[in-house]
């Protein structure tokens, strides 16, 4: 079975709305036949005259007050003999008009009820099945771990008592060696039991729980999105994904972290564009928020005189509705699909809204047309309808004052629009520069409105519509006073159009899997594309620095790259809890090529070295025994794999395994994390062949992981921050350092020489092991990197290093400049210079 994320929302859209039921809970069989039996006496009988106004289905216009218009009056039979009997027609033919009326909305609801089951049941169906399979996959493993563990001790034990020292310390490296790879092994196979078990146990809360944060003041959201040199197009999508959240009280911040003052005026120009998109987007928003705002103040003016009328209120909700849907989809339509991404946000986003605004309206008409609405549930929907577009959109440039921070990285971004929050402030210029102050609410030039939440969003990820509803719902739950972070981990955006950005993404997604494992054993780590945060947790954790000579409050903790996790760890240390929510509702890109992907994949790498000893404090402080060791299972791994598991298989490559175990338990331990791999591969759409991809792709990210290891290393010996590499996202091919390029080749050539060295001391089995993955790396550089943008790669790097200059523009105090090669078509001279880091 596999992940369709168009029919998952279908699924989740009729759970959400309470339709995914027994059939014997709500009987609708018995529902549709009842109604069928009176549209069918309708037919039969002439209790619809033509010029009736049931037979018609209009409504009363809820302007009229409850009187009614002529034509909307209840028909009269001026051929009844007695007014009694006349009485008693019009009764039943209103009370078979509506049944009628609902026929129609009754079998639509039927078939979307018995589609969802039967999806569901497959689901579980699948959930259970998967799940039997992983305890068997766990079964063997362990079984064979203990007899490989029994026969690689055995080996240690004989070399031991024979005085061997070398082959002794050789044997017992490469235990634990083979002990780090199981233990991994085994950490995948858990989380995906436990993301299994959630998805098995996991129901969506309903539609009327969800919007009850309608009915009174809801807490308020502020949405920030931290933006370095984007492209527009890519922002415009995540602010619209933002500002079209299905949220009350909602705003949407760009926090630009571009130097404000540019000397390049390609820069310049791309900086003014990007502070006029957020007010761009908030007149786009504003201008469709207006006639469903007037239509709420209208309803609360008929409310006040007492002129309500439920069946014209419904019609006219249907009408705001079926407008909503309409002005959506005008928002669609001022932008060109021309990438994957833009099929996505159109996908989730924009004809999601629609489809859900519409399906609203058929909705509240039925239930107006069945009596089933009360003065709530109107003033609710007419409350929803004026929130939907409406959203304060604005951005803040912290480099434009000299008393915040300018670390540059995305944390310090956040941090310093944090610590404004529920303040009023005025610009004061001084000698130095430009200061932000504190100020009197009359005095101030910025007032920053306070939050109870915030989503902090990647500028290229998108969410669906519900995410906020669903997240803070979840919050605000009794039991969930110390959920400090609710998130879903993004899913790669899917479709895209090279196999690297392809492969890439499977790899995260199924990370996705794993993250949503972490949870059931209480080891969350907060994911930094997206989460929702509450803003009395952070403060909870604000510590304060000096930098440049100024106090600067950090709430989500700089000291490594991986601002999320360090921050995770911070939180749970502090009582607090982290929440995966197990549904896919965000989404964000992944680097399309070598040179981006390297920035990224370095930067993951970096830091969890440095976390460790922080963890493992907090491990050892709390009291609550075996739970707690289940916790430490998870969360060491996710900090320590990345530096054991690149450095063990480097050694593995250069050691013949057949000198220190002869068994066939060996390969037996990794034959079940395999299948399941490749079975998870499949259920996110993927191929059971790209298992193989995956796995080259892993070889080709060795020396990256093992360069971000080192800098970790590095910054603990000499407590030297590494600067923050920003993953880029523009058009064309970034260009990847020449000595990575380098260092693929060397792995290459590193794993013919252990070839080699097996095959000369007849060590076949090892032969064979190192061959098949170095034929696998050597696919990789070709299908992953280029050979021709090696060879580019290579000379931009040797150019690099003579006394002439490079024929682009470099950046003061960066110390890398990352080219970014344009597109096929493209001519040469729009060769860019992008900065690893801004200094």
């Amino acid at each position: 079975m596999r992940f369709d994320y168009r029919r998952m929302y279908r699924l989740s859209e009729h759970v959400s709305r309470g339709r995914f039921v027994s059939c014997a809970d709500e009987a609708p069989d018995f529902r549709r036949r009842r109604a069928q039996r009176l549209a069918a006496a309708a037919k039969t009988t002439d209790l619809f005259p033509a010029d009736s106004a049931i037979g018609t289905g209009s409504v009363p216009s809820p302007s009229i007050c409850g009187q009614g218009r002529e034509e909307d009056k209840a028909p009269t039979y001026p051929e009844a003999a007695h007014p009694e009997a006349a009485h008693r027609e019009v009764t039943n033919s209103e009370t078979v008009n509506r049944e009628a009326a609902d026929c129609e909305t009754v079998n639509r609801e039927a078939a979307d009820c018995e589609a969802a089951n039967r999806e569901a049941t497959n689901r579980e169906g699948y959930y259970a099945r998967e799940t039997r399979i992983t305890y068997a996959s766990i079964a063997i493993t362990l079984l064979s771990w203990i007899a490989l563990s029994w026969d690689t001790a055995d080996v240690l034990w004989r070399r031991l008592l024979q005085g061997e020292f070398g082959p002794t310390m050789e044997q017992a490296i490469f235990i634990g060696i083979i002990q780090g790879l199981i233990y991994g092994n085994f950490l995948y196979q858990f989380a995906r039991l436990g993301y299994l078990r959630r998805r098995l146990a996991h129901r969506p809360p309903a539609r009327e729980e969800l919007e009850t944060l309608y009915d009174s003041d809801a807490p308020s959201l502020a949405v920030l999105v931290p933006s370095y040199k984007e492209e527009v197009a890519v922002v415009r999508r995540t602010l619209l994904s933002a500002a079209l959240q299905d949220y009350p009280r909602k705003r949407v911040v760009l926090l630009v972290d571009d130097p404000p003052a540019p000397r390049d005026p390609a820069d310049r120009i791309a900086l003014e564009a990007m502070l006029r998109l957020p007010g761009e987007v908030h007149s786009l928003m504003d201008a469709a928020a207006q006639p469903f705002i007037r239509a709420r103040d209208a309803f609360l003016e008929r409310g006040a005189l007492g002129c309500v009328c439920a069946r014209g209120e419904a019609a006219e909700i249907a009408r705001l509705y079926a407008q909503a849907a309409t002005a959506v989809e005008a928002i669609g339509a001022r932008y060109s699909q021309t990438d994957h991404a833009d099929d996505l946000f159109l996908d989730i986003v924009i004809q999601r809204c629609a489809a859900a605004h519409r399906e609203r309206a058929r909705d509240v008409l039925s239930a107006g047309v069945a009596a089933a609405l009360n003065r709530a549930r109107i003033e609710r929907e007419y409350r929803r309808l004026a929130a939907l577009f409406s959203v304060e959109l604005t951005f803040f440039e912290r480099k434009r004052f000299v008393n915040l921070s300018h670390e540059p990285n995305k944390a310090m971004n956040l941090n310093s629009y944090i610590g404004l929050l529920g303040g009023s402030w005025r610009e004061v210029p001084r000698a130095d520069g430009l200061h932000l102050e504190p100020a009197a609410y009359v005095c101030g030039s910025l007032h920053v409105p306070a939050a109870d939440f915030l989503i902090t969003l990647d500028a290229d990820s998108l969410l669906v519509p519900e995410y906020a509803l669903v997240l803070i719902t979840e919050m605000l739950r009794p039991d969930n006073e110390r959920l400090a972070v609710a998130q879903t981990p993004y899913n790669t955006i899917p479709n895209p159009p090279g196999r690297l950005e392809r492969i890439a993404g499977a790899t995260t997604d199924i990370q996705y899997l794993i993250h949503q494992g972490f949870t059931c054993f209480n080891a969350t780590y907060w994911v930094g594309a997206n989460a929702l945060l509450r803003v009395a947790a952070l403060k909870d954790i604000r510590t304060s620095v000096r930098e440049r000579g100024f106090e600067v409050s950090v709430f989500i903790q700089d000291r490594t790259v991986i601002e999320d996790t360090e921050s995770s760890v911070d939180l749970v240390a502090h009582g607090w809890k982290l929440f995966n929510y197990p549904e896919r509702m965000a989404f964000s890109a992944t680097p399309p090529d070598f040179g981006s992907l390297l920035i990224q994949r370095r930067r993951w790498a970096n830091g969890g070295v440095i976390i460790l000893p922080k963890l493992l404090r907090y491990l050892v402080s709390s009291r609550q025994g075996s739970s707690k060791m289940v916790e430490g299972f998870f969360r060491i791994h996710y900090l320590g794999s990345i530096a054991v598991v690149n450095v063990g298989l480097l050694i593995l490559f250069g050691h013949s395994f057949e000198t220190s175990v002869d068994s066939p338990w060996l390969p037996l331990t990794a034959v079940p994390y395999f299948i399941l791999y490749a079975r998870d591969l499949r259920y996110n759409g993927y191929r059971i062949g790209d298992l193989m991809h995956v796995y080259a792709l892993n070889l080709l990210l060795i020396p990256i992981n093992l360069a971000g290891v080192l800098k970790s290393l590095q910054q603990a010996l000499t407590g030297r921050r590494t600067p923050f590499g920003r993953t880029p996202k523009v058009s064309g091919r970034t260009a990847a350092p020449g000595g990575y390029v380098l260092a693929e080749y060397a792995l290459l050539v590193y794993l013919l020489i252990a070839c080699c060295a097996d095959v000369a001391a007849s060590r076949w089995a090892s032969a064979l092991f190192v061959l098949a993955n170095a034929l696998m790396l050597a696919y990789a550089i070709k299908a992953f990197v280029g050979l021709r943008e090696s060879w580019e790669d290579l000379n931009l790097g040797a150019a690099a290093l003579r006394p002439v200059a490079a024929p682009s523009v470099s950046r003061p105090g960066s110390k890398l400049s990352l080219r970014v090669f344009p597109g096929p078509g493209a001519p040469k001279s729009a060769l860019l210079a992008v900065p690893r880091a801004d200094k």
